[in-house]
C-alpha cells in the first residue's frame, strides 16, 4: 500500500524543471527588452523570441508565461506608455498568440505556425491601438509589429528548428 503522505518526487522535478525554463527564458527575454525597434510607441522589442521558443519546444504554459512576462518587461523598460491595464492586455494577448503558435505547430507545422504569429501579433494585435488613436493609429503602428514580430518568431522558429535537428531538445 502507498503512503499517500510521500511526496511525488517524479512531479516535483518536473515542476522545478517547468520553473527554471521559465525563469531562464524570462532573463532572455529581459535581454530582449533592452533592444528595441524603433516604433512611434517604443514598445516593440526582442522579447519575444524566448517566449516563441518555449510555445514551440516545451508548451503552452511555458510560452504564454514568457511572452507575458517578456512583453511587461519591454514595456516596463520604457514606462509603459500606454499605460498598465492596455500593457497587460497587449500581455495577454501575446500569451494567447504563443499558446496559438504551439497549437498550429502541432497541427500543420512550423512554418504555418510561423505565419500564424506573424499575422496575429503584427496585424491583429495592430488593432489594440484602435483603443488610444483610432484606425489610423492601428495602421501607422502595424508596419513596426509585422518587422518585429517576424525578426522574433523567426529567431524562435529557427532555434527551435537547429535545436530539435541537434536532438538537444
Amino acid at each position: 500500500m502507498q503512503d499517500i503522505t510521500a511526496p511525488d518526487l517524479k512531479n516535483d522535478v518536473r515542476l522545478v524543471k517547468r520553473a527554471a525554463y521559465i525563469a531562464i527564458f524570462v532573463a532572455l527575454s529581459a535581454v530582449g527588452a533592452m533592444i528595441k525597434i524603433p516604433s512611434p510607441v517604443g514598445t516593440i522589442g526582442l522579447d519575444s523570441a524566448p517566449g516563441y521558443f518555449c510555445a514551440l519546444a516545451f508548451g503552452y504554459v511555458e510560452g504564454a508565461a514568457v511572452i507575458f512576462i517578456g512583453h511587461l518587461l519591454t514595456a516596463g523598460v520604457v514606462g509603459f506608455p500606454l499605460g498598465l491595464p492596455l500593457h497587460l492586455f497587449i500581455g495577454l494577448q501575446m500569451a494567447l498568440w504563443a499558446i496559438l503558435v504551439r497549437f498550429i505547430k502541432q497541427k500543420l507545422g512550423l512554418w504555418p505556425a510561423v505565419l500564424t504569429g506573424v499575422v496575429f501579433n503584427g496585424v491583429v494585435s495592430a488593432f489594440t491601438m484602435v483603443f488610444i488613436g483610432g484606425v489610423g493609429a492601428a495602421l501607422g503602428i502595424m508596419p513596426f509589429l509585422i518587422a518585429g514580430s517576424l525578426f522574433n518568431i523567426l529567431v524562435a522558429a529557427i532555434a527551435y528548428k537547429s535545436l530539435k535537428k541537434g536532438k538537444l531538445i
